[in-house]
């Protein structure tokens, strides 16, 4: 009896190792079995592309003047509103003229008396020459002594400073009075341009302020919005793509069922906010700056007229390269893959072995060429008889849709163009695949683009 309940406890243990080794090995079977993944494919052909860089900024006038007084005053006279068009030479802005007025009648005076003292001078320098010329005479002859020549003498070079002190003097007034003029001729603002106030800050009865030397208080601004222009922000990748010419497509916001044309005129050769200004300067909050992108201002002309605000938001497309019937695929289809580890070489493995230089030499050439296999390359997947067979490719230029296949590929090649989680996670030389075009591809790639 005992023996039999032996017997069937060790029958029972063998059977669970045998069910235990039996599901491992299935489970290892399982794993090792392939999955097939069904993707989209699209055959290469020629196409024409259109590279296309995207920016956003705002519509400005090509040319606006910011109207600041040079003299400080209040404001008496404004005949313009804002959004009022003006000619050139029209006036804007009358500021009390009261105290330079003044100024301008006492400068007129002090230069009247420095004509005067010139005159006297000139006088006074004329009757001392005389009188040095007939002492002069006299001394000769031995009428007068030497003392009395050398007060004449005296007298004559006294008269001579004294009479370019007063030439001086005098055009020190002139200037003085010219500048005074100036003054007052400022106290009236004209418009240096014709167009339309584009805005208004003051109102008759303010105060502003004016210097020669800087900008005084901001009056008003006027543009010509017959000539508009897209001044619009390029980071630094796309920005050396772009030259001067080329040509543009704007959306302005404002105007939604219309697209207007343009071309590129001017290109920043710096960043915007480059500068020893806008360096940090060891204050807290100093480390924002060096976080924002690098942007480039770039103007674009536009060739349409239309009723433009200044300030509108505008999106542009700038056509930078064209190239023609050249092969093309599917901008979804090339991805990124880095190259798998190489096995390492066995221990002890030192013939021919180099001198040290050469030794060092070789080592460099090596981790060279190692880092450049190491690099992660562009691939595509080709559709091969169910099985997909990665290829690395160059790339040149693209547009929304498609992208130049400059090396890798052929015409007539069939290329795994979806889904998106196929292509940039689980394909892998080899792969096995079912193709099925019947499922659309893009409601896909944008769903895993939100995600």
């Amino acid at each position: 009896m005992a023996k039999a309940k032996k017997s069937r406890k060790w029958l029972i243990f063998t059977t669970i190792l045998l069910l235990g080794a039996g599901g491992a090995v299935y489970w290892k079977f399982l794993r090792k079995r392939e999955q097939v993944i069904t993707v989209q494919t699209e055959k290469i052909s020629r196409r024409n592309l259109t590279e296309i860089v995207v920016a956003n900024g705002k519509i400005q006038p090509v040319l606006q003047v910011v109207i600041n007084p040079e003299v400080s005053g209040e404001i008496i006279e404004l005949p313009v509103r804002e959004g009022q068009s003006v000619k050139k030479g029209d006036l804007l802005v009358r500021i009390k003229p009261d105290y330079y007025q003044a100024s301008r009648n006492s400068a007129d005076a002090s230069y009247k008396s420095a004509l005067a003292g010139k005159t006297v001078a000139g006088l006074n320098l004329d009757k001392a020459e005389q009188d040095f010329a007939r002492i002069a005479q006299l001394s000769k002859d031995r009428f007068v002594s030497e003392s009395a020549l050398l007060e004449a003498k005296t007298i004559y070079e006294v008269a001579k400073s004294q009479r370019e002190t007063a030439l001086h003097q005098c055009e020190m007034a002139n200037a003085a009075l010219a500048r005074a003029e100036e003054d007052l001729k400022k106290t009236a603002i004209f418009s240096p341009i014709e167009g339309s106030v584009t805005k208004l800050k003051s109102q008759i009865g303010e105060r502003v302020v004016g210097t020669a030397m800087m900008a005084g208080t901001e009056i008003m601004t006027v543009a010509n919005l017959n000539d508009m222009e897209a001044r619009v922000d390029v980071n630094e990748i796309d920005v050396v793509l772009i030259g001067l010419a080329q040509t543009a497509r704007l959306e302005v916001d404002a105007f939604r069922d219309r697209k207007f044309t343009g071309k590129v005129y001017e290109i920043a050769n710096a960043s915007k906010g480059s500068g020893p200004q806008n360096s940090s300067s060891g204050g807290g909050g100093g480390g924002s700056q060096n976080q924002e992108a690098t942007k480039f201002e770039v103007k674009i002309r536009v060739s349409d007229r239309e009723r433009f605000r200044p300030g509108m938001s505008v999106t542009a497309e700038i056509e930078t390269r064209y190239r023609t019937n050249v092969l093309a695929a599917p901008i979804q289809s090339v991805t990124i893959r880095a190259p798998k580890s190489e096995s390492k070489g066995k221990k002890g493995d030192k013939k021919d072995e180099p001198k040290e230089r050469d030794e060092t030499d070789a080592q460099k050439l090596a981790l060279r060429r190692k880092a450049e296999m190491a690099k992660p390359k562009e691939v595509v997947f080709v559709a091969d008889a169910n099985v997909a067979r990665m290829r690395p490719v160059k790339r040149g230029v693209s547009d929304d849709s498609y992208v130049e296949i400059m090396e890798g590929l052929a015409e007539g090649d069939e290329v795994i163009s979806g889904g998106y989680k196929a292509i940039n996670r689980e394909l892998e030389d080899g792969k096995k695949i079912k193709i099925d075009n019947s499922k659309p591809e893009r409601k896909e790639k944008k769903d895993e683009t939100a995600k």
